[in-house]
């Protein structure tokens, strides 16, 4: 079907894949998707203020140029969100940070990169909290201003969620995609660690950054993956057996609100009725603790990474960046090794489970999202899941008392990123069958 046949879809609605087979097909141009996605922002920036950085000149200069070439790759035509912590060579990068105000970088990352060989157009920089910690920058929830979009990852959430690109990168330390992504209502995809080249990424914690990024379907999302990870299997998303998924609702399951509890209820039953094995997971007693362990590796590394800002240029930084870096500062390094040890200790405990199932479903956040006022909302309950490399994918099917969308995460053995992808998109159609284009 055509643009002409399509005039009452509006092509800023396009799924990525849905766009990309029209635009292989020249049944839609680079230059026309990108203007819509550019309206869509013209008329929702000023409140959902998603953008750190727009050029639309120079992005349009880009979409021409793809319409006159032959078809670059798989993200051919489609346009993007970059986090505002990838370097961009044609777009200043400024960490959500004042220190880096006119940052100006002469190379693309390597993310970056990859996406605009296989023909992506970057339309923008989105917005990050500080250094992709905890201070809030000023994109709101585009469901309701009034919310929090969660972070760090604020702006690519927001951003896809309220249908300005269909992709967005994104990154995650503690909690950074999955978050802003259930308090979106939008896919979010941690992949396992190490999967995604870092290379031009402005670090935090050397040994949890996780490239990612969001759609609103997971066949997007692993579309955007497999040229991260130059990957073409990661596409090959049929599951046809019947899975067998363990819930877990987590030792921090105290913390969850009615919407949560009422998801991950809801989640038990269709899916038990669709024919998937259901079992409530065990509590492993270390895992406990690992939550405050997550906290610990990540302020010992952060007080590394960030060692220029925070002895250099102190006070501009928040000051609850000041006091995570002088906590992090205090932890030794004797500490930090058992730290580490501990992690290894319960990461071979969370592998016995994918002997027993095929993923884990899991809360991504406590409920909805908080207010504005109230910060990006709490990391709890992906902080076990980043410390394990584990892949991890949002999946929004609910909406809680306030309006505002929830979801669980489907959490794979690290490493089998393809298969977590096929099981999300088989959980979602399930949970979700009224998915649309």
């Amino acid at each position: 079907m055509g643009v002409q046949q399509k005039k009452t879809i509006e092509l800023n609605r396009l799924s990525a894949t849905r766009a990309a087979q029209l635009l292989a097909r020249r049944e839609l141009s680079a230059e026309q998707l990108l203007r819509a996605c550019f309206a869509r922002i013209e008329q929702r920036e000023g409140v959902v203020r998603a953008w750190a950085a727009l050029d639309k000149e120079l992005a349009l200069t880009r979409a021409r140029e793809l319409d006159r070439s032959s078809t670059q790759g798989v993200l051919h035509g489609l346009p993007i969100g970059v986090k505002d912590i990838f370097a961009t060579s044609d777009l200043p990068t400024r960490y959500g940070s004042p220190i880096y105000d006119d940052h100006q970088p002469s190379m693309d990352a390597a993310a970056v990169a990859l996406c605009r060989e296989a023909g992506a157009v970057v339309a923008g920089k989105t917005v990050t909290t500080e250094f992709a910690t905890f201070q809030a920058g000023p994109t709101r929830n585009p469901h309701n201003p009034a919310y929090s979009p969660g972070g760090s990852s604020s702006g690519s959430a927001a951003a896809v969620a309220d249908h300005m690109v269909p992709l967005a990168l994104g990154t995650q330390t503690a909690g950074s995609i999955i978050r802003p992504a259930a308090y979106c209502g939008v896919v979010g995809y941690k992949p396992s660690f190490g999967r995604i080249q870092r290379a031009g990424l402005k670090t935090t914690a050397d040994s949890l950054d996780t490239i990612g990024g969001f759609a609103r379907s997971v066949d997007d999302v692993a579309l955007l993956a497999s040229v991260l990870m130059r990957d073409p299997e990661l596409r090959e998303l049929d599951y046809d057996a019947k899975p067998r998924i363990g819930m877990y609702r987590t030792s921090q399951w105290r913390h969850t609100d009615h919407a949560t509890r009422d998801a991950y209820a809801q989640a038990a039953s269709v899916l038990s009725r669709a024919g998937a094995q259901i079992d409530e997971v065990e509590l492993p007693p270390i895992l406990c603790s690992l939550v405050q362990v997550h906290a610990d590796i990540m302020g010992f590394e952060m007080a590394q990474s960030l060692a220029f800002e925070r002895t250099r240029h102190r006070a501009s930084l928040s000051s609850s960046l000041q006091a995570l870096l002088d906590a992090g500062s205090q932890i030794t390094a004797e500490e930090h090794r058992a730290n580490l040890v501990r992690v290894e200790e319960g990461r071979q405990r969370a592998l016995d489970w994918f002997e027993q199932y095929d993923v884990i479903l899991a809360p991504s956040a406590s409920g909805e999202a908080p207010f504005f006022d109230q910060g990006t909302g709490d990391p709890l309950f992906c902080r076990v899941w980043t410390l394990f490399g584990a892949p991890c994918v949002h999946l929004p099917f609910y909406t809680g008392p306030q309006g505002l969308p929830v979801g669980l995460q489907v959490v794979g053995r690290s490493g089998d990123d393809r298969r977590t992808l096929a099981l999300a998109r088989w959980l979602l159609n399930v949970l979700r069958p009224d998915d649309v284009d």
